[in-house]
């Protein structure tokens, strides 16, 4: 599948329109549900393809955050055979007490993997957890950057964002179909 046929695709299966109130409580008129193409695994398999072309050289760990990470790192991790991390945004009060579940980050070179980014608030509180248990990060790979923001926030916090997609890219490819 071509980008542009994949970005047609993640379009018309998560597309909606109504008004939604984001997490980082920006209210919008359109929302893509995330969870329509992370669940499709003929969709999820192609947008790994795609977004391994993107991964940074060097990285030793993917670090897919809860809830929406979690299934694009998994993706991510199965075609390229780098170890994945899963991050929850505040550590289990039970069991182990981690916040990131998996293999030891420290001293590895991590890249967060995100499915959507707004603001990049929840990135930035999520690495920096990450980097206090000794991850080296400077990258985040998501899928929809929804050009809100985010972008910049992440820049501010030494963070490269790599999106698959824009918003733009995907309401063009909507237009399209």
């Amino acid at each position: 599948m071509t980008r542009t046929d994949l970005a047609k695709t993640v379009f018309d299966c998560s597309h909606l329109t109504g008004e939604f109130t984001l997490r980082s409580g920006v209210v919008s008129n359109e929302y893509f549900d995330k969870y329509q193409f992370e669940s499709n695994p003929e969709v999820l398999t192609e947008i790994a393809r795609h977004l391994i072309q993107i991964i940074p050289e060097g990285v030793e760990m993917l670090a897919g955050l809860e809830m929406g990470g979690l299934a694009i790192a998994t993706a991510l991790s199965m075609k390229t055979g780098i170890p994945t991390v899963f991050v929850r945004k505040k550590a289990k009060e039970y069991g182990t007490a981690k916040l990131a579940e998996g293999p030891s980050v420290n001293g590895k070179r991590v890249l967060v993997v995100e499915d959507v980014i707004t603001s990049g608030g929840q990135v930035v509180l999520s690495t920096a957890d990450l980097r206090m248990l000794g991850a080296n990060i400077d990258h985040v790979i998501c899928v929809i950057d929804r050009e809100q923001g985010g972008r910049e926030s992440l820049r501010m916090h030494g963070l490269d964002l790599l999106a698959l997609f824009t918003m733009s890219e995907l309401r063009s490819a909507g237009e399209e179909s």
